[in-house]
């Protein structure tokens, strides 16, 4: 299945949920934010939206420094 992973046609399996894509991608939940289909996705929602064919994901991850 295809979705489109910030700007570029990502294949993942069918039936993750977004929580499920981030921990696959090595991605931690509490550093980044992602908007899910040009919304803003809460957090406490992660774990129950499905993705699915065209969906369109752009994850913003929070870097530290100084």
């Amino acid at each position: 299945m295809k979705v489109t992973l910030n700007g570029k046609q990502t294949e993942i399996d069918a039936g993750l949920t977004l929580m499920e894509l981030l921990k696959e991608k090595g991605l931690e939940p509490d550093r980044v934010v992602v908007e899910f289909n040009h919304d803003i996705a809460p957090k406490e929602e992660w774990n129950n939206i499905l993705l699915k064919e065209g969906d369109n994901l752009e994850v913003l991850r929070f870097v530290g420094g100084g």
